[in-house]
């Protein structure tokens, strides 16, 4: 715990256990919500077979990501979540939607 706090640049177990909460919060989340989203954008089961997985991924990659920033901000975590999806956007090349 003491690599991640330190490369996360966390002074604290209890932020650590806060961060770890808003991930588990979130990944199950983004993961209920893509079930109506699918349906409300009509991808569903019987009408994509095989595809629906893969399309419902790539719905609840965007999901997950704003759920990420908004629950981190419910927590108080905004500026270590913002900080993380800036990152992880700049690592996928979407680094041109920041300034720095």
């Amino acid at each position: 715990m003491k690599a991640l706090k330190k490369r996360w640049g966390i002074e604290s177990n209890l932020q650590l256990s806060i961060i770890f909460i808003v991930f588990a919060i979130t990944g199950s989340t983004s993961a209920w919500l893509s079930k109506p989203v699918c349906f409300w954008l009509g991808i569903i089961k019987e009408d994509f077979g095989f595809w629906h997985t893969p399309a419902r991924l790539i719905i609840i990659f965007p999901l997950y990501q704003v759920l990420l920033v908004l629950i981190g901000f419910v927590f108080g975590q905004f500026k270590f979540f913002w900080a993380f999806e800036k990152k992880m956007l700049k690592r996928l090349g979407l680094g041109f939607l920041f300034k720095d």
